[in-house]
């Protein structure tokens, strides 16, 4: 979905971009037909022997991951084949002449915190999914030092856009929706934070297009609101008598929100969220209707 949003931003801005995706991939139809871009099929075990040509790359943005379905996201051993996979884009980098890797992590480095969370914020991950991430994090970021490459890890927050996961929130609500079913929800009252799919993309061509300090970035819209205001926006961009149910606050006591602090990512990139949920939403909702047609 982010890397869609990214190929789309480099090729409004007339930047030639290799794709780098994975051996018969069902979704190649959503990357948009250009002469600026360039398709390479290479799986993510095959990272280290992929033959580059003559022509040198600037900046390596490594948004892949295996595993990511929600039954593998704790298993350790299937996760900590992500690690190795990010050293070896990391060397794939070095080897196409990049002088930046952008590497996606995640909020899930940060285990759950009840507060406002900032690059700086400990991480104390819970899941192996999370782990992994933060380990891949600092060991390319370790690799990247070697190599005198600059570095930036992302950390991104909630994304959504029409090719999000079928698993999220958003997905389900949708498609409840639009199926004229009843949503059932917890009581949905801690804040989170929501950023379109066209925010993330431009953000992360930002990141790459600009000379921003090595390091770590949250990648979110930065304002966060209760859960629950943004499931009743959804069900209003439906007619009246759509159907949502939620459940006693009183049963959601330790449930943890989600906020970020995008005041660093703001100042290193120039550029603040502009897309709102209503507005992003309402287009993933007509996508979705579309594609049921």
């Amino acid at each position: 979905m982010i890397g869609i949003a990214l190929v789309n931003q480099c090729i409004e801005n007339e930047v030639e971009v290799l794709a780098i995706v994975r051996r018969k991939s069902k979704h190649l139809h959503r990357l948009q037909k250009s002469d600026l871009l360039k398709i390479y099929e290479c799986d993510l075990d095959q990272l280290d022997s992929m033959e580059k040509d003559d022509k040198c790359c600037d900046v390596f943005y490594h948004l892949a991951w295996d595993y990511t379905i929600k039954k593998d996201r704790d298993n350790p051993i299937l996760q900590e084949t992500n690690i190795k996979y990010t050293l070896q884009a990391v060397e794939l980098a070095r080897r196409l002449g990049c002088t930046k890797f952008i590497g996606a992590g995640s909020q899930a480095e940060y285990g759950k915190v009840d507060s406002v969370i900032g690059p700086d914020t400990q991480e104390s991950p819970l899941i192996a999914y999370g782990m992994a991430k933060c380990a891949a994090g600092k060991l390319s970021r370790k690799l990247c030092e070697q190599y005198g490459m600059e570095y930036v890890w992302a950390r991104i927050f909630s994304v959504y856009g029409r090719y999000d996961s079928e698993e999220t929130m958003i997905s389900y609500a949708i498609s409840c929706f639009l199926e004229n079913k009843t949503a059932r929800f917890s009581a949905a009252m801690q804040n989170w934070d929501y950023l379109s799919e066209k925010d993330a993309g431009k953000i992360f061509y930002l990141l790459g297009k600009c000379a921003v300090k090595s390091g770590v970035y949250c990648i979110a819209h930065g304002k966060a609101r209760p859960l629950r205001s943004f499931i009743e926006e959804i069900r209003a961009a439906f007619p009246a008598g759509t159907r949502c149910e939620f459940a006693k606050e009183e049963d959601s006591k330790d449930v943890i929100g989600l906020q970020a602090d995008i005041s660093g990512l703001i100042s290193a990139i120039g550029y603040t969220p502009e897309i709102t949920f209503e507005e992003g939403i309402k287009d993933v909702i007509k996508y979705k209707r579309q594609s049921t047609l």
